[in-house]
């Protein structure tokens, strides 16, 4: 989580991020309170809504909230690796040695 090190390293104030789970077609989390109507804080280029009842971590900013995404699953993942999932089961794997595995299935 760079982006939750980075905000809290370079502000006066502590950000407070909050953590609870996921409703209402993922634009909603249930934390210390109520967060709706959430925006998403992803990586250029990729967009996604996360399922109910996921982990989501929400940081307020100055002009509201955001979601910045949901706690991972990272088993079976070696450090440098990067996978991308569907919750139907369809997955995407960048290998460290070059393979690309979708589905579980080298191409």
């Amino acid at each position: 989580m760079w982006l939750l090190s980075y905000i809290t390293k370079n502000s006066l104030a502590p950000p407070n991020a909050v953590k609870g789970n996921v409703y209402e077609n993922g634009t909603a989390v249930t934390a210390s309170g109520e967060h709706r109507s959430l925006r998403m804080c992803l990586p250029y280029g990729i967009a996604s809504i996360p399922p109910k009842n996921e982990c989501a971590v929400v940081l307020p900013l100055d002009d509201g909230e955001v979601s910045l995404g949901v706690l991972a699953d990272t088993e079976g993942l070696q450090e440098g690796e990067l996978m991308l999932s569907s919750s139907g089961g369809a997955s995407i794997v960048l290998k460290n040695d070059g393979r690309v595995l979708i589905n579980g299935r080298e191409i």
